[in-house]
Formats: C-alpha cells, sequence, structure tokens
C-alpha cells in the first residue's frame, strides 16, 4: 500500500467539510499538506490548527475557477519542495431543486468550480507528474456522478463529468507511473447540506430525502484507503455503495426510484 509519510500533499477546499478532514488526517499521517481554499479565515485558522499539533502545512487562498491561479500555486509548490505526490481536487459545491427554478448562474457557478476546478488542477499538475514518472490524482466526485439523481441537476452534471475525466484520465496515465482514482461518496455530514443554496422547497423538507449522513472523519477514511490501495473508483457509504450496483443492474429502476423522491418532494408544495 502506499503511503502518505514524507509526501507532498495539496488539497482544494480545504477550508470545511471533506477537504478539511483530508488535510488534517494527511497532516497526521506525516504528509507536508498545502491547503487551499478561497474562504481565506477558515484556511489560516485550519492550517495554524494543524501546525500547533506539530504537524506540516501552509496555505494559499485560491479560487480554482481560475486556471493561472491553479497552476500559479502547484507550479510554487513543486519549485519549494521539488515535487508533487498527491493533488486532492476537492473544492465544491452544490445548488438544490429543478432545473426549472434554476438560474444560468446557478449551472455555471456550479460547473465552473466543481468540474472545472479538477480540470484546471489535472492542466498544471498532470504533466509534472508525468515528468517526475510519479504522483495520484485524487478527484472527489459524488455518488451523484454515477447514478442519474434528481434535486441537484447541475451538481450531478459536474460529478458526472468528473467521474469521466477520472477513468479517461486514469488510462491514459498508467503508462507514466501516474495514478488516478476518484471517490464517490454518498451522503457526508458536512456544512454543505446546510449552506447549500436550495430553490423553491424548504430544507427541512428538501433533507428529510437524504439518508442518514455518515461523519466526515469516517468518510476520508475510506477515500485515504481507497487512494493507498490505488482504487480506480472510492465509494463512501453503504447507501453509495448500494444505489450504484443497482443502478448497474437496473437502470430503469433507479429513475423509476429516484421519480417517486422527486413526487414527495413536490407533494410538500402541493405541484
Amino acid at each position: 500500500m502506499q503511503t502518505f509519510e514524507n509526501k507532498i500533499s495539496i488539497v482544494t477546499g480545504a477550508a470545511s467539510g471533506i477537504g478539511r478532514e483530508l488535510a488534517e488526517q494527511l497532516a497526521r499521517r506525516k504528509s507536508h499538506v498545502v491547503l487551499t481554499d478561497i474562504d481565506e479565515a477558515s484556511l489560516t485558522e485550519i492550517t495554524d490548527r494543524i501546525r500547533k499539533q506539530g504537524q506540516s502545512a501552509e496555505s494559499v487562498v485560491l479560487d480554482v475557477r481560475d486556471p493561472d491561479e491553479v497552476k500559479k500555486v502547484i507550479d510554487s509548490t513543486v519549485s519549494k519542495h521539488g515535487r508533487i505526490d498527491y493533488l486532492f481536487n476537492n473544492a465544491g459545491i452544490g445548488v438544490g431543486g429543478e432545473a426549472r427554478d434554476f438560474s444560468y448562474d446557478d449551472w455555471r457557478n456550479v460547473i465552473d468550480i466543481n468540474l472545472y476546478g479538477v480540470v484546471n488542477g489535472v492542466f498544471a499538475a498532470y504533466p509534472i507528474m508525468v515528468e517526475q514518472g510519479f504522483g495520484h490524482i485524487v478527484n472527489t466526485a459524488s455518488i451523484y456522478g454515477l447514478v442519474p439523481a434528481v434535486g441537484e441537476i447541475s451538481y450531478v452534471t459536474s460529478k458526472y463529468g468528473v467521474v469521466g475525466l477520472s477513468n479517461s484520465l486514469r488510462t491514459e496515465a498508467a503508462a507514466f507511473g501516474v495514478k488516478v482514482s476518484v471517490a464517490c461518496p454518498g451522503f457526508i455530514d458536512t456544512p454543505l447540506l446546510q449552506i447549500a443554496k436550495i430553490h423553491k422547497y424548504e430544507r427541512e423538507k428538501f433533507l428529510e430525502l437524504v439518508p442518514d449522513p455518515i461523519p466526515v472523519d469516517k468518510c476520508v477514511g475510506v477515500i485515504l484507503k481507497g487512494v493507498q490501495q490505488n482504487k480506480a473508483t472510492i465509494l463512501v457509504t453503504p447507501f453509495a455503495g448500494f444505489i450504484w450496483r443497482l443502478h448497474r443492474l437496473n437502470p430503469a429502476l433507479v429513475r423509476w426510484l429516484f421519480g417517486r423522491t422527486l413526487k414527495k418532494l413536490r407533494d410538500t408544495l402541493g405541484d
């Protein structure tokens, strides 16, 4: 199994949720972690916390939508440390509701961060890893990148893209000694569930239809174990494993089940 000790790891979206926990667990495993996020205050707080625990970390404010800034962070990391071992493309947002109620910005913002944020990371880091002859890119998608869920259509669109990108790049990268994995969590107890913009539906009613989320530390433990084992697809939560396998066996049934979920949501509004 791969180890994270004495490795250089970059994590995007590291100020909260899965990214924050990734940074903390990588640091505890003796990786030097470069934390990036657009939220400077939270980024500074978690980086200081990691350092006070005697672990190795630095932080850079970064908007993953900006390819030049992403490249600058990755290039400076390689210049400073001589290499990059792991890139965790993790930054992401979500918008709830139905496509009929979405603004164009609801599509654009989610896809720019969730999908192009990954593209920008790959564009900057992958050629360096090919030249090195090693490295591991880990992209955070979702179980909603594997099944046609309802109620988060721009999120689903972006995560399907991340899964496709990751699977295709893994095939290309293998000949150069570079590894690629995609993490597909189910529902995780992170701030995203509480702060995501939701159109039309009451948040409480929307979240009632979400299976019980698992703690974020457990999620990240599964992800890092999958990375160590160089898994192509890392499924997290029993729900994710169940619905993915069911969709492979009977896609029509899964669409029907999601249709029932949507009907329950619409019933809360009398639609």
